[in-house]
């Protein structure tokens, strides 16, 4: 009788132990499929569907995007520890990470994000996998499976051009001939992406936080958030305007129509910005003159140039250097944007200022523009012409392109 019992409450026990087990492992089964089920509905709202479509097509220009899982982020930034941030604003925040294969990365974690933002965040990742250029940043991946997908970039350890303007390091000053070759380097960038991408990109953000330096404080044009890509004879974008304020196109400000123009415009005001070291919007000059374009503009005209030219500068560069940048600059900002260059005379201009300050010619190696052909060209002809000017030389470049 007593072993009876025992053999019921033992039996009792195992069964009551059974269920216990069952029903946890029914729950991690059920729990497990609600995960995979709202990874799926995450990715398939962050543009995974878009995107697979993207790759799927193994064209040329399209570059290898890896699909990251949360399990990879977290083990890169140490669960997003606190001691790996980069950056943090508005929009979110940026960490420093080290993949499984030793790479290190910069994560962009965006805050809670709307619809737009998730529009914007979808075509940042596609306008980005169809650029392959050195001075623009790379995207290496994205992290679709959660409520606010992550981007994987490409590690810039020196920050933005903005941060080396206004917070000037006296151990690292940008001299005249850095300043050149960051505004050469971010003006073929713009040109590769206006002329030479399988359709054209226009930015629609140029600006100096939005120009990383690398190690060796080479450009990289970054945050492809608000850019369009369109159709190769489609002249202009009509748009919600956006942008930022000191570096917007008048005329797109009135028309809402956003053309490789109006990013000429915005880097006109970087350019000005590394002439002048000025920001681009400030409350220190005179109402009329608040902006720096309209600053630099009034003071080239006043004659008044080399009286807002940065020191450093004025110390470096030949004059005639400076008049021939500052009246491209002028060019830039003209508020009839049919007056304004395209990124492709603009990058030829400041490339033969670099050459002329060299005593020879380096070979700049451009696998997307092959920009360098031409000027090398032109410069063979400079010789046996005897161009005694730089204004001659630059009017000369206008004949040829």
């Amino acid at each position: 009788m007593l072993q009876h019992t025992s053999i019921i409450r033992i039996s009792i026990i195992l069964g009551a132990l059974f269920l216990v087990i069952g029903g946890w492992w029914s729950y991690k089964v059920v729990q497990k499929r609600k995960r995979l089920k709202q990874k799926e509905k995450f990715f398939q709202r962050n543009g995974g569907l878009l995107l697979q479509q993207q790759l799927s097509t193994r064209e040329a220009h399209i570059q290898n995007i890896k699909l990251f899982t949360l399990k990879d982020l977290e083990l890169a930034t140490n669960c997003f520890s606190g001691n790996g941030i980069l950056g943090r604003g508005g929009q979110g925040t940026v960490y420093k990470g080290i993949l499984a294969d030793g790479r290190i990365v910069a994560i962009k974690k965006s805050k809670a994000m709307d619809e737009e933002k998730i529009q914007e965040f979808i075509n940042e990742v596609v306008i980005l996998s169809r650029i392959n250029h050195r001075n623009v940043v790379k995207l290496l991946g994205c992290c679709l499976e959660i409520e606010v997908p992550m981007l994987v970039y490409e590690f810039i350890p020196n920050g933005t051009l903005s941060q080396y303007l206004n917070d000037q390091n006296e151990e690292f000053p940008l001299t005249w001939d850095m300043c050149l070759r960051i505004a050469t380097e971010v003006a073929a960038a713009l040109f590769y992406m206006h002329s030479m991408a399988s359709s054209p990109i226009y930015h629609r953000d140029i600006k100096s936080a939005n120009i990383l330096l690398d190690e060796k404080l080479k450009a990289k044009v970054a945050d492809f958030g608000i850019s369009r890509s369109v159709a190769i004879d489609q002249t202009h974008l009509s748009t919600l305007v956006q942008g930022t304020f000191g570096y917007m196109d008048p005329e797109y400000y009135g028309s809402g129509q956003f053309t490789e123009k109006s990013d000429v415009y915005s880097f006109g005001v970087v350019l000005a910005e590394l002439l002048t070291r000025e920001k681009p919007i400030s409350s220190t000059r005179t109402s009329k003159t608040k902006g720096l374009a309209t600053y630099f503009i009034t003071s080239l005209e006043e004659n008044n140039l080399f009286a807002i030219i940065d020191n450093g500068i004025l110390k470096e560069a030949k004059k005639e250097e400076i008049i021939v940048v500052a009246n491209l600059v002028k060019r830039c900002l003209s508020m009839n944007r049919r007056n304004r260059p395209t990124m492709k005379e603009v990058t030829m201009e400041l490339e033969v200022v670099q050459m002329l300050r060299k005593d020879s010619i380096p070979v700049q190696n451009y696998e997307e523009v092959e920009i360098s052909f031409t000027v090398l060209s032109i410069l063979s002809v400079l010789s046996v012409l005897s161009f005694s000017s730089y204004s001659s030389l630059i009017h000369f470049i206008h004949k040829v392109i």
